[in-house]
């Protein structure tokens, strides 16, 4: 493995994409930053980490939806909360990408570490079905209520990307890797990406 090495895991809701970051992260002994990254760029902004939660990874693409989610910061010559706050984890993984290796967790980090030269860009996807299973089993709810859980998720992350981006989400074409979770499993999964490495 490259002494900077960069991993990126984009992910649809449910298909395992955090328990895949913190079992690569056990196995090859570097850092993951999925929540992590919130505090980092909390600390670095001056922003509370519950401003980064309530916004994390949450659509936002137009002044009437900051006025729905009660976003502040709308001024004639003030940037929207929002964009301050993706701003600041921008700054944040751009600057723990070099200063050593890790592993990102969602929020455009295949984008925005697009240019890292020691860089794996992985989406993960799986069948409804899977994803319901593992969203049931986690947070205790019926597969119609999972389902939507999938569905509302996907939209959120796909908006907030696409927003941010000047990719798709879930594109192909900006990954290195795909895989189907679902079909190959978790562990599998794991040894493909291992692999590539």
């Amino acid at each position: 493995m490259k002494e900077k090495q960069i991993i990126t895991i984009g992910r649809q809701l449910g298909s395992g994409g955090r328990e895949i970051g913190r079992k690569l992260s056990e196995k090859l002994g570097i850092p993951f930053y999925d929540r992590a990254l919130l505090d980092e760029a909390a600390k670095k902004s001056g922003y509370s980490r519950e401003i980064f939660e309530r916004h994390d990874e949450k659509p936002t693409n137009s002044f009437l939806y900051a006025l729905a989610m009660g976003i502040s910061g709308y001024g004639a010559y003030q940037k929207p909360l929002a964009l301050e706050l993706y701003l600041a984890q921008f700054n944040t993984m751009r600057k723990l990408a070099e200063e050593g290796p890790g592993i990102f967790l969602g929020r455009c980090a295949d984008y925005v570490l697009a240019d890292h030269k020691d860089a794996l860009h992985i989406f993960l996807h799986a069948d409804m079905d899977f994803r319901t299973g593992r969203i049931m089993e986690r947070n205790g709810v019926t597969r119609r209520e999972a389902e939507s859980l999938c569905l509302r998720g996907d939209k959120d992350r796909a908006a907030y990307y696409n927003y941010y981006s000047d990719h798709e989400w879930g594109d192909s074409r900006y990954y290195d890797l795909c895989l189907n979770t679902g079909k190959l499993g978790i562990d599998k999964c794991l040894e493909l990406i291992i692999s590539c490495l």
